[in-house]
């Protein structure tokens, strides 16, 4: 266990906030999990690779990393199983199964983040979730201070969420996950960007071009700094579709049920205006306005008033309320952008 106090953040989150942490904690082995106390573990926020993560305020909560690493693998007649520790990097963990002549994950490539990141949002990508593979996830009760398995069932995944962000939130922390591979795997084409691939295109085939389109689309944040998919697409009645097509052709749409679709928050953004808009150093993409990137020096408090001016934008246009997918996080743990603007109203 690696113990370090009041560092700045700026290199352990993928929008360059510089934020100060009162104590990193990074966990080398499952067993340092013990060596940590109540105190730090009743004001901590786990942190892995910090790709989906804006710290709003200067300071931050006591941080715990876990960088435990390690992969196994398990042969079954019909499928593979693979039981991956939460520090593995998400995107290396694609290439790997692919590597091995494993289909299923290739849709999810280049998604940033770790391992252990994964089911909190139910992390996803061209018609395919985490949730999908996902048979267990191991966790670490801070309370009981003991490892309990958790069923895909028990998960409750959801669009880009899950029992992680809800009843079990600064509850514990992801150990590892437990994954299923058929080996009788289908290909998932049925995304614009894919469809227009081979059906019998192979996982690798499929992989490459889902690191194309995201290559093109996404700014690497290693020279722009930015959290990749700033607010989700949002899921909305048939009948908000059915109007905005009287006014705009070719809407982009996924239909969820009968009654539901999901529209596509970046064609919402450009839409209304903010593709390449910036507030000092706090800016959309201008070739993907669904990302919101840190110039510089922008501020978390930047990002936030920026995060807000694009929510009002697109609801003043669409009647559309976009919600954000980053996680906010203020010094005293997690907050929202929603209970941020309550808070600036109040003041």
């Amino acid at each position: 266990m690696k113990v370090s106090n009041h560092q700045s953040l700026s290199c352990f989150n993928t929008l360059a906030i510089n934020a100060i942490a009162p104590k990193i904690i990074e966990l080398e082995s499952i067993s340092d999990l013990s060596l940590v106390d109540d105190i730090d573990l009743k004001s901590a926020y786990v942190l892995g690779e910090g790709s989906n993560t804006l710290f709003v305020d200067t300071q931050t909560p006591v941080i715990i990393k876990p960088a435990f690493t390690g992969i196994e693998l398990n042969e079954h007649e019909e499928y593979t199983e693979l039981e991956v520790k939460a520090g593995e990097n998400w995107h290396q963990l694609v290439l790997t199964t692919i590597d091995k002549g494993l289909g299923g994950l290739e849709n999810l490539a280049l998604i940033p983040g770790s391992v252990g990141a994964a089911p909190v949002q139910n992390i996803g990508a061209y018609g395919v979730e985490f949730s999908d593979f996902c048979r267990y996830v191991k966790w670490f009760d801070f309370t009981t201070k003991q490892v309990v398995k958790i069923s895909n069932r028990d998960c409750q995944f959801g669009y880009r969420d899950s029992i992680f962000k809800r009843s079990l939130k600064d509850k514990g922390l992801i150990v590892s996950v437990g994954l299923i591979l058929s080996k009788r795997w289908q290909p998932k084409l049925t995304y614009a960007g894919l469809d227009d691939l081979d059906k019998t295109s192979s996982a690798k085939t499929i992989m490459d071009r889902v690191i194309e389109i995201r290559s093109a689309k996404l700014p690497n944040p290693n020279h722009l700094a930015n959290a990749g998919s700033f607010f989700k697409n949002p899921v909305v009645d048939s009948s908000v579709l059915s109007e905005l097509e009287r006014k705009y052709d070719n809407v982009p749409n996924y239909p969820i049920s009968d009654t539901e679709v999901k529209l596509a928050a970046a064609w919402l953004i450009d839409k209304s205006g903010l593709k390449g808009y910036r507030l000092g150093d706090a800016a959309t993409h201008e070739k993907q306005a669904l990302v919101i990137v840190n110039h510089g020096n922008a501020s978390g408090k930047d990002i936030v008033d920026l995060a807000s001016y694009i929510k009002t934008t697109v609801f003043q246009h669409f009647g559309v309320m976009l919600e954000h997918e980053v996680r906010f996080i203020a010094k005293d743990g997690e907050t929202s952008l929603v209970q941020l603007e309550r808070e600036q109203t109040n003041d």
